[in-house]
């Protein structure tokens, strides 16, 4: 592939349907890949079964076709890709990256301090598990020293993994994938060289970005969109019930996306075609506001 061929994505999680956040993030990810001549594609992240709910990637992409977003290729889907997961982890296994750790949550908690997100594991395992133990996660050594992410939107930040995150899991002790491995995979083999998301995201770019490292890969460029809030000032989430959008009021509500985004389109564009041709022509990552947005502000 390339070099510069712009080449992003949009990755939704089947635990939910799309609501206004998801809906300005992927708005905001289409037209800066759409706007630059790039490629646009579009991943399921459904590695979670126990927080999925039963026919949300169906419902995921009759949505996204409603508002006329349109993709490159194929949908991948995560669950469908679990031997790069395991060759990703061989390769960081015999690499020394990675190790086996035998610690509970109840453990951690017990002797671990609070990061920038959740306990910050403590290395009791990083020797090897104590005797007569088994092996339950793989976690990343991480390195001390700040990691720096340029971000074109949010700007330059700094995180220490070794002290404000520690060792990250890779390989959850129920079976499951850890995002943080499955994400960096899934980019690089996908060609992924530019990554706009919401800004929630924000502080695991570091932890992916050691992976990156790990694994001997180039990583993306990182643009992070301003996160949807409610009143409260929560994000818009399933955790905060935040309403599905609706297929039926699809122009209305990319008009208020486009709004929230910076890109109050004008009053004569009122189909879907017509906002799509003018907010590819018109958008521009300048008038995005760093945010956080307010649904109450449309």
């Amino acid at each position: 592939m390339s070099k510069s061929l712009y080449r992003g994505r949009f990755a939704p999680s089947p635990t939910g349907l799309l609501h206004a956040g998801s809906l300005c993030t992927a708005v905001g990810s289409y037209l800066e890949a759409r706007s630059r001549g790039g490629e646009w594609l579009l991943r399921m992240e459904d590695l979670d079964p126990p927080r999925e709910v039963a026919g949300a990637a169906d419902d995921i992409l009759r949505t996204l076709e409603a508002f006329g977003f349109e993709w490159d290729g194929e949908v991948v889907y995560q669950s469908r890709r679990h031997h790069l997961y395991r060759a990703a982890l061989q390769q960081l296994i015999a690499s020394g990256h990675a190790y086996v750790c035998c610690c509970t949550r109840k453990e951690i908690a017990a002797r671990a301090q609070r990061g920038l997100d959740g306990y910050v594991y403590p290395g009791t395992c990083r020797r090897g598990c104590p005797d007569g133990r088994e092996g339950r996660a793989w976690r990343l050594r991480t390195r001390d020293g700040d990691r720096v992410v340029m971000d074109r939107l949010q700007g330059e930040s700094r995180q220490n993994l070794a002290r404000d995150i520690g060792d990250f899991v890779l390989l959850r002790a129920d079976g499951f994938w850890a995002y943080q491995l499955a994400v960096v995979v899934d980019d690089a083999d996908q060609g992924i060289n530019d990554i706009v998301r919401g800004a929630d995201l924000l502080v695991s770019t570091p932890r992916q970005l050691q992976v990156y490292d790990s694994l001997g890969l180039a990583p993306p460029d990182y643009c992070h969109l301003p996160v949807l809030t409610n009143a409260a000032g929560e994000k818009l989430s399933k955790q905060t019930l935040a309403p599905a959008i609706c297929v039926d009021d699809a122009a209305r509500q990319l008009r208020a996306a486009l709004t929230l985004l910076g890109h109050p389109p004008p009053p004569e564009c009122g189909s879907l075609d017509e906002l799509w041709r003018w907010a590819i022509a018109s958008w521009s990552l300048s008038r995005v506001p760093r945010g956080p947005l307010v649904l109450s502000d449309i």
